[in-house]
């Protein structure tokens, strides 16, 4: 089974999706539906209260949930309840909520567009362009983040190609790179620019994109020359690939006498932008 693990945005908010190629079904994770439909910043108990409701209502909706790997706040993948959007539409007639008809159309037009996307998959890179400057990014900061999304699929490919698996080791090797180039693990890096849940590359500056895409390209063209037969072969390749990057930042570093790594996000780099605009 093939799986492409997804954002969705709904009203700017995030829903983490996964989709599966065999059934042609969308999986979307269950207390983010919940967050966006109640806004509660207590999801999993608002989750956990209403699976105890219908079982005791003698429904059979919360047995038939399953559960699927996806990534959290912290970089790694955790196994997550997950609904189909039938049960998603079952699901939300239990959840009272203002939000709960605009967001069954949206379901509609996510799985609608899926499809649509399969027969033409430029279509893929256009939405995703759509969905940027829906929330405010420059054009050309929007080209960077393309790039940098194909750039990891790149090396991601190139480590299911040496046999590794996702989920903690794609997440050791990623903070290896992280570290190597910008001396902070993901998590690090996160907690630099004051982010939780919120996607680290989606609050890079341009620089920062730049650097770390030239960390994994780099990382990926030395696994693909040294060939590693193993796990510690390739935390190697990954500690080379930043070491490239870390080059660069240094220079950089030296000729404009500024940090590189900053603690700007999205929220801040939007900011300066409608300064600058206005």
């Amino acid at each position: 089974m093939t799986k492409l693990n997804a954002i969705q945005l709904f009203e700017n908010k995030k829903v983490r999706t996964i989709w599966d190629s065999e059934q042609e079904k969308w999986y979307m994770s269950i207390i983010d539906i919940i967050e966006v439909l109640t806004e509660t910043d207590r999801s999993r108990k608002y989750w956990s209260d209403l699976k105890k409701k219908l079982e005791k209502e003698g429904s059979q909706l919360s047995e038939n949930i399953g559960q699927l790997k996806m990534q959290s706040s912290d970089g790694k993948f955790y196994k997550t309840d997950v609904a189909d959007t039938e049960q998603l539409f079952r699901l939300i007639q239990s959840i009272p909520s203002p939000k709960a008809e605009p967001f069954k159309l949206w379901l509609a037009q996510i799985a609608s567009e899926r499809l649509d996307e399969l027969q033409d998959p430029e279509i893929t890179i256009d939405r995703a362009l759509e969905q940027y400057l829906q929330l405010g990014y420059s054009e050309n900061w929007i080209n960077q983040r393309l790039k940098s999304i194909e750039i990891r699929k790149e090396l991601t490919d190139e480590w299911k190609h040496r046999g590794l698996k996702e989920g903690q080791q794609f997440a050791t090797l990623t903070d290896i790179i992280s570290k190597a180039w910008a001396g902070k693990t993901t998590k690090e890096y996160k907690v630099l620019k004051g982010l939780k849940k919120e996607n680290l590359r989606d609050n890079m500056t341009n620089t920062e994109l730049i650097l770390n895409m030239l960390a994994e390209a780099s990382a990926k063209d030395i696994s693909q020359a040294v060939n590693p037969k193993t796990f510690e072969d390739s935390k190697k390749v990954a500690k080379q690939g930043g070491n490239v990057a870390k080059v660069a930042l240094e220079e950089l570093e030296a000729q404009t006498g500024k940090k590189v790594v900053s603690a700007l996000n999205a929220k801040s780099l939007l900011q300066q932008k409608k300064g600058i605009d206005k």
